[in-house]
């Protein structure tokens, strides 16, 4: 019995290798294939292989390089990017206003990753340094983003990364009791203040959490509000940054608030608020962050 089964196991074996190398020599040829891809600024950028030296000037850029599998590409970074931890002993180069040209042009990077409002990159492109810029700030932006990047890193993994940011805010909404959804929340992005708007990344995880942001879409993602606006508002929950929260008391009328009277604040150290505010591929944690700071602080507060 055992000799009429064997041929018909190693054939079924010598299939499933044939299989695996024709779909390896196929990557391999589709790696070395010319592409030409079209960047947020409508600008068609072509590719003759993929880069294997880059520069990103963005953290979001940079963290979702490194999610896609190709940190070892990366030369240089923006002084802002620090995660994962192997990009720490990267060039840095500088912020917006700041960005050093003279050293990206020694590093030779193959394309410089930056945002659409960048003001370099026509200075870049002047000095024939490849540009490819993103404009990231909504959840699909951070789909269609990882998507670009897949095909110029010649990589096939913006699908595994985009699902698990998915399963993450799947499991952050679970983290919340059924109690603890459709709670009034505002999140102060900065102390102008700017808050998140319906129509950004962190609006669109607070919807996804079914919490209920008090600044609306038609405000648009990072609008600056009127603190009188929060105060009328009377959100349950106030999420901000902890370099924040000291000035909260002396905004007039915010003692008023449900939120402040009752100490419901969530306050997010550096290292939390650096996963909150970045569009990118740490964004079902920043889900599980906010939902765990809600559930404890309602919890407590019964």
């Amino acid at each position: 019995m055992d000799k009429l089964i064997w041929p018909s196991t190693r054939a079924r074996y010598l299939t499933i290798g044939v299989a695996l190398f024709l779909l390896f020599f196929s990557l391999a040829i589709l790696a070395d294939t010319p592409i030409s891809v079209t960047d947020d600024r409508g600008v068609s950028v072509a590719f003759d292989k993929p880069p294997q030296r880059i520069v990103s000037l963005l953290p979001s850029l940079t963290e979702s390089v490194c999610a896609l599998g190709k940190c070892s590409a990366l030369v240089g970074v923006d002084r802002f990017s620090n995660w994962p931890q192997s990009i720490q002993g990267l060039p840095k180069l500088g912020g917006m206003g700041d960005i050093n040209i003279e050293r990206i042009v020694q590093l030779k990077p193959d394309v410089v990753l930056l945002e659409k409002a960048s003001p370099v990159v026509v200075r870049l492109n002047g000095l024939g340094i490849k540009t490819f810029s993103l404009d990231v700030k909504s959840m699909a932006d951070e789909e269609r983003a990882l998507q670009k990047l897949d095909l110029i890193l010649g990589t096939s993994e913006s699908l595994r990364v985009w699902n698990q940011i998915q399963k993450e805010i799947m499991r952050a909404g679970k983290q919340l009791s059924s109690g603890n959804k459709n709670i009034r929340v505002y999140f102060e992005v900065n102390p102008a203040p700017f808050a998140a708007g319906g129509t950004s990344f962190i609006g669109e995880i607070l919807t996804q959490l079914n919490l209920v942001n008090i600044t609306p879409k038609s405000l648009g993602p990072f609008p600056k509000i009127n603190p009188e606006f929060v105060v009328q508002a009377k959100p349950d929950v106030i999420l901000l940054t902890e370099s924040t929260v000291a000035g909260i008391q002396k905004r007039p009328g915010w003692n008023s608030i449900p939120a402040v009277s009752k100490n419901q604040i969530c306050v997010f150290n550096g290292d939390q608020n650096d996963v909150l505010v970045r569009p990118g591929p740490r964004m079902g944690e920043a889900a599980l962050i906010i939902s765990q700071c809600v559930q404890e602080k309602m919890s407590s507060s019964r």
